[in-house]
C-alpha cells in the first residue's frame, strides 16, 4: 500500500470511476468527489495526501480550489487533469503549484508517476509541519524568563550580559540556560538557535527579540 491518500475531484463520473478503478488496482487509496464543494465538506486527513482535480468544474473550478488549499492545506499538492487545458491556464496551475498538469485522455502511467511525485512531496511537507509543531510545543513550554535568556543566547550574549540586562545574577542565567536546553531537548547552543530560526521562518516568532519574551 502506497502511504496516502489520493482524492480524485472530478464532475464527470465516468472519469472518476475510471481513475479510481486504476488507483485501487495499484494498491492506493482513494476517494471521490463530485465537486470542489463536495470535496471541502469533509475533514481533510492530517497525514500524506494528493488531490487528482479536475480544471473545469461548475460552482468553484479547479483554480479556485487550488488557491484554496494553497492557503489553507499546504500538504495537498495537485495533480491537474483537463480535456480542456490551455497553455496559458496550465502556466498558471504549474505556477500555483500544481505537480502536473495533464490533458484528458492522459498515459495511466503519467498520471500514476505524477501521483508519486505528489505524495512524496506530500509525506516531506507533512514531516516539516510535524516537526515546526514540535518546535512550537517546546518553546512554548517555557517559562517567560526561559524564553528571554533563550532568545539572548541565540543572538550570542554571554550569560553576564543577559543577567545584565534581565536585571538578575550570572548564576541564576546560568541555571536557566540548562532548564531551556532540556526543555528544548537541544545538546548545543547550535541546536538551539536553529530551533528558533525555524520559528522565525515560519512566522512563530519575531524577527527581534523585542517583546516575544513577555
Amino acid at each position: 500500500m502506497v502511504d496516502g491518500v489520493v482524492f480524485v475531484v472530478d464532475d464527470d463520473a465516468s472519469v472518476r470511476r475510471a481513475v479510481s478503478r486504476l488507483l485501487r488496482s495499484q494498491g492506493r487509496q482513494v476517494q471521490t468527489h463530485g465537486s470542489a464543494k463536495d470535496f471541502l465538506n469533509q475533514p481533510l486527513p492530517s497525514g500524506p495526501a494528493c488531490v487528482v482535480l479536475d480544471l473545469q468544474m461548475p460552482e468553484v473550478s479547479g483554480l479556485d480550489l487550488q488557491q484554496l488549499l494553497a492557503r489553507n492545506h499546504e500538504t495537498l499538492p495537485i495533480v491537474f487533469i483537463s480535456g480542456h487545458g490551455s497553455i496559458p491556464t496550465s502556466v498558471r496551475a504549474m505556477k500555483g503549484g500544481a505537480i502536473d498538469f495533464l490533458t484528458k485522455p492522459f498515459d495511466d502511467n503519467q498520471l500514476l508517476a505524477a501521483i508519486d511525485t505528489a505524495l512524496a512531496r506530500s509525506r516531506q511537507a507533512c514531516a516539516c509541519r510535524d516537526a515546526l509543531d514540535r518546535d512550537r510545543a517546546v518553546f512554548e513550554a517555557l517559562t517567560p524568563r526561559e524564553k528571554q535568556v533563550c532568545l539572548r543566547v541565540v543572538q550570542g550574549m554571554l550569560n553576564k550580559q543577559i543577567g545584565g540586562e534581565l536585571g538578575t545574577t550570572e548564576k541564576t542565567v546560568k541555571v536557566q540556560r540548562g532548564r531551556v536546553m532540556q526543555k528544548l531537548g537541544t545538546q548545543s547552543v547550535a541546536d538551539m538557535v536553529r530551533l528558533v530560526e525555524r520559528l522565525r521562518a515560519a512566522g512563530q516568532l519575531p524577527a527581534h527579540r523585542g517583546s516575544s519574551g513577555n
